[in-house]
């Protein structure tokens, strides 16, 4: 029987989009994004500098993010965005690359910035079953 974090990862694996919502000082903003993932449950995800979410997280690292929503299965996920740069961002590109490799015709283009989302708080919620399953991991 798998653990919790396993169950967790197999489910983000199983996904290829998310949403993100990311605050400012006065309103939050949510997209949604491709992402690819480790097995630290960490999110790499991809942008333009000029975008709201991108803007909000260099001002407020704090996101949230939801991973599915159909067959009443969901992740609720909030973490901490750091900026990629170096080797950690050549590393987290081909992790991102592998799961989303149309998203290679995007990198080089001027502006565009990665960034890793370190899991703070996680709930995992199967409504299909009954008793619903749901549990939470902190991290």
């Amino acid at each position: 029987m798998p653990t919790n974090k396993q169950k967790i990862l197999e489910f983000i694996k199983a996904h290829h989009i998310a949403v993100v919502a990311t605050t400012d000082t006065e309103k939050p903003e949510a997209a949604v994004v491709e992402y690819g993932e480790t097995d630290e449950l960490e999110l790499i995800i991809d942008t333009f500098i000029s975008s709201r979410k991108s803007k909000n997280i260099l001002h407020n690292p704090n996101v949230a993010l939801v991973i599915g929503w159909d067959n009443n299965i969901t992740l609720q996920y909030e973490g901490e965005a750091t900026e990629l740069k170096g080797s950690e961002l050549e590393k987290s590109k081909e992790i991102y690359f592998k799961k989303n490799p149309r998203a290679k015709e995007w990198d080089g283009r001027e502006g565009i910035v990665y960034f890793k989302i370190i899991p703070k708080w996680i709930r995992y919620s199967d409504l299909n079953k009954h008793p619903w399953e749901v549990f939470e991991i902190n991290l």
